[in-house]
């Protein structure tokens, strides 16, 4: 190995008062080897600039390089200086074997990169070109030229006031939901919002119940919390409290459009889960995931609106109806959490918001969020329109689409030999980009099935997707 020519300052910290400098000094410098700080190779400063780097005399940063030489950490030549010796055996590098925080759980799309822009069916992405982004541009132009010294500030804990109420407006409109704009907190997005939750209600050891199969952002936001997730079954009602395994502290559910089956959870279900978290004293999660994009029948309302007991905490985002980069969502919190949830927010992230939230305020306020997607809708209810003709077409006998249709995404499932992974494999060797349900099945079993996003794509462009996906799967 070369030697790494540049010198480096080392950072020690102070010196315990029951301990010697000498061996203060040692353990320092060897903890530093050993966990990586200092790599083999690495040049030291020499022992005059070390002394007079951290105030101690250079006969005792002599003493110790000298016994560091000894045990094999340091090497030394005349004229040339002092590094770490590049022969360690393994077993001094603890760095190389021992993490140093236990691993994260990998999430289902482990494995899965796209390099290359959006091709069908790539899942998460919305039509970004259809965005009215002229419109958008204006805005901004007037936020931006009249903006005030609050706004630039930006100092609210719950987020930019005139968006919580335009928000508060939208969801009370469209979705049914209750709520003030004090009960609104405005964050980067609905992962955001689930680290959040699990943050201040969870435990480690707690329950927290999860669709199975469901969405792997819920279950890393409670796993990394320590709490123990425990997979509920989806039917086609939805997710059945009747079928957990034991008390939980929180479920997490998407009722509106359920991720990834479709399914949208039926009115008895609802009243279920809601009895459920008002005996058991709980919370419900709920991810109000694509619920504005409903292709046959209108978008339902939200679970809570039937909420008569302050237990349902709303998470939703802007990221897809808008486009993905500008990284705005909000929680919908009942009374009692707001100054929890908030006191949590706090102690992680003091400054809530930033110019785009002013952005979005008027840009709902104008009318525009609403003109955008009612042309959405039109244009995602043909583009669905063109994925199930193409489907039947060459798909039949293979792939059977699932009859619970909205949001951007289609729920497939096999009927060939193939499991679902694959199938995904085959896809993606054939140039289609879809994702197996093996990806979210949790600890149930797999479905065999296909999730296929058509929402950035054009009709011509999914016909050919369609082609070739029958090819991959034939």
């Amino acid at each position: 190995m070369a030697k790494i020519a540049r010198t480096f300052d080392i950072a020690v910290p102070n010196r315990p008062i029951d301990q010697s400098l000498t061996v203060w000094l040692y353990r320092e410098i060897c903890r530093a080897i050993t966990s990586g700080k200092l790599r083999p190779g690495t040049r030291l400063p020499s022992t005059r600039e070390f002394a007079r780097q951290h105030g101690i005399s250079r006969g005792t940063v002599v003493t110790v390089f000298e016994q560091l030489h000894t045990d094999g950490y340091l090497r030394s030549d005349k004229g040339a200086g002092t590094w770490v010796d590049e022969r360690l055996p393994e077993r001094k590098l603890t760095y190389a074997r021992t993490p140093t925080a236990p691993p994260v759980h990998p999430g289902p799309l482990a494995g899965l990169r796209f390099p290359h822009p959006a091709r069908p069916f790539r899942l998460f992405e919305p039509a970004i070109d259809l965005f009215p982004i002229r419109e958008w541009a204006r805005i901004a132009n007037r936020v931006v030229s009249r903006a005030s010294a609050s706004i630039l500030v930006g100092r609210d804990r719950l987020g930019f006031e005139p968006l919580r109420k335009a928000i508060a407006t939208y969801l009370g409109s469209s979705r049914g939901v209750a709520c003030t704009p004090d009960q609104i907190f405005i964050l980067s997005g609905v992962q955001q919002g689930l680290d959040l939750i699990a943050r201040t209600l969870l435990r480690p050891g707690q329950a927290a119940w999860i669709e199975a199969p469901g969405y792997f952002g819920a279950l890393l936001a409670f796993q990394n919390t320590g709490a123990e997730v425990i997979p509920v079954p989806v039917d086609d009602e939805g997710m059945n409290p009747a079928r957990a395994r034991g008390r939980a502290k929180l479920a997490y559910i998407t009722p509106a459009h359920q991720f990834p089956t479709g399914v949208t959870m039926s009115i008895g279900r609802r009243f279920e889960v809601l009895a459920w978290a008002r005996q058991s004293a709980c919370y419900v999660v709920e991810d109000d995931y694509d619920s504005e994009y409903r292709f046959e029948s209108p978008p339902v309302p939200a679970l809570q609106s039937l909420d008569d007991s302050g237990r349902v905490i709303v998470v939703g985002s802007f990221n897809k109806l808008l486009f993905s980069a500008l990284r705005i969502g909000y929680i919908v919190a009942p009374p009692s959490l707001v100054d929890p949830l908030a006191a949590q927010r706090f102690a992680t992230d003091l400054n809530s918001f930033g110019i785009e939230q002013a952005i979005l305020a008027e840009f709902i306020e104008s009318g525009g969020l609403g003109r955008h997607l009612r042309r959405m809708r039109e244009v995602y209810g043909n583009r669905l329109a063109t994925l199930k003709e193409s489907c039947n077409k060459h798909l039949k006998g293979m792939l059977e689409l699932s009859p619970n249709q909205a949001g951007l995404f289609v729920p497939t499932f096999l009927h060939n030999s193939m499991s679902s992974q694959e199938a995904e494999e085959a896809s993606l060797a054939h140039g289609v980009e879809t994702m197996g349900l093996h990806r979210f099945a949790l600890k149930t079993q797999d479905r065999r099935g296909l999730l296929l996003g058509f929402g950035a794509f054009g009709e011509e462009a999914l016909r050919e997707g369609v082609i070739t996906l029958a090819r991959a799967l034939a």
